[in-house]
């Protein structure tokens, strides 16, 4: 009965209120490396450059982690974070959502020390 309701309340909405979409883009995604791939970006250059490109397609929440600049390895480094989100939130009304993901390695403290300080 419940799940016949719902659907009639899904049956009964306006077909564009059916039709929308939320995109969700991971610029870089999660312990990824650029040993795994080439096209992985992982300076904060390239991680801007491509998630200003993801919310210009459409993507309308950007999911990023922070690479170290040097070797692409996942850190939770504030002050790598600093350097992609400022020309992001300058180009994009995307709305950021910081991880606290990070790899395996990374104490709890590490992983929300991004989010912690820039409270997206």
């Amino acid at each position: 009965m419940q799940a016949t309701m719902q659907a009639a309340k899904i049956d009964s909405a306006p077909k564009t209120a059916r039709n929308k979409v939320i995109i969700t883009c991971a610029v870089t995604g999660a312990i990824h490396t650029p040993t795994l791939s080439p096209a992985l970006p992982f300076t904060p250059a390239e991680i801007a450059k491509q998630a200003i490109a993801a919310a210009e397609a459409g993507a309308a929440i950007l999911h990023l982690h922070a690479r170290n600049p040097r070797d692409g390895s996942p850190t939770g480094d504030p002050n790598v974070f600093a350097e992609f989100l400022t020309p992001i939130h300058s180009a994009t009304d995307a709305v950021i959502n910081l991880t606290t993901g990070g790899s395996p390695e990374m104490t709890v403290e590490q992983r929300l020390a991004a989010a912690l300080q820039f409270r997206p």
